[in-house]
């Protein structure tokens, strides 16, 4: 019987524990703060997301300038990103002060929320 109620309450604890090892899925920018108007932009998205197995897995990375969709990646069970963290590249034409918003989503656990970055034009 002893066995039976440490066994019990080993998973309950291992249940329990679950969340402090689950994330959601986090993005963040690397961009230039100024581009002349007309230049081609590299702009760098970092995901950071703790898991990246066919349960558990960011499932979609999507890229927005001045609000408009510029790029996005969908992952599936069988289709994953290469690694935990990874990072997609986007080049776009700056002719205006662009607003760069990314946003990561686990499968699971959802977003930690939209990352933001501006790029202005040099003088």
């Amino acid at each position: 019987m002893k066995i039976k109620g440490l066994l019990a309450l080993s998973l309950l604890l291992a249940v329990l524990s679950l969340p402090l090892l689950a994330n959601k899925s986090a993005a963040s920018i690397e961009a230039p703060a100024t581009v002349k108007a007309g230049e081609e932009a590299t702009v760098i998205i970092h995901v950071t997301h703790r898991g990246n197995s066919s349960l558990h897995h960011t499932k979609r990375l999507v890229v927005l300038a001045n609000g408009k969709e510029i790029a996005r990646w969908d992952f599936s069970s069988s289709h994953r990103p290469e690694a935990e963290n990874f990072s997609r590249e986007v080049k776009l034409k700056i002719e205006a002060e662009t607003e760069i918003v990314a946003e990561a989503t686990c499968n699971l656990h959802g977003s930690a929320g939209p990352a933001s970055v501006k790029i202005k034009l040099a003088d």
